[in-house]
């Protein structure tokens, strides 16, 4: 299992609403349907804890629970299409592949 983190923000002049409606309606569905994610979330930073503005506007977390075939279905027409899509909104994004090594749960 890994962790995929995409940090961004919007290019200048892309709207706030059309990417987040994007989002909703193609990109999360579209990623979530792939066999090797389990789940794709999209979140917009508030700030900083302690206060100030955050670097990124935004993060996608999506879990992979196979890597090798999550290289092979984003390699498709579809979420090719979804990332050129991706691509008319985020500005330099940055894809962060992590791994686990402790997990706590809530009380």
């Amino acid at each position: 299992m890994a962790t995929l983190i995409v940090l961004f923000n919007l290019k200048p002049g892309a709207s706030r609403d059309d990417y987040e409606r994007w989002a909703i309606e193609h990109d999360v569905p579209t990623v979530s349907a792939l066999t090797s994610v389990d789940s794709f979330r999209v979140l917009r930073a508030t700030g900083l804890l302690g206060g100030g503005d955050a670097p990124y506007q935004y993060v996608e977390v999506i879990e992979v629970n196979d890597l090798p075939r999550f290289g092979g279905e984003i390699a498709g027409e579809t979420i090719q299409q979804i990332a050129a899509e991706f691509g008319q909104f985020a500005e330099a994004p940055i894809f962060l592949l992590t791994e686990q090594i402790a997990f706590g749960e809530s009380r």
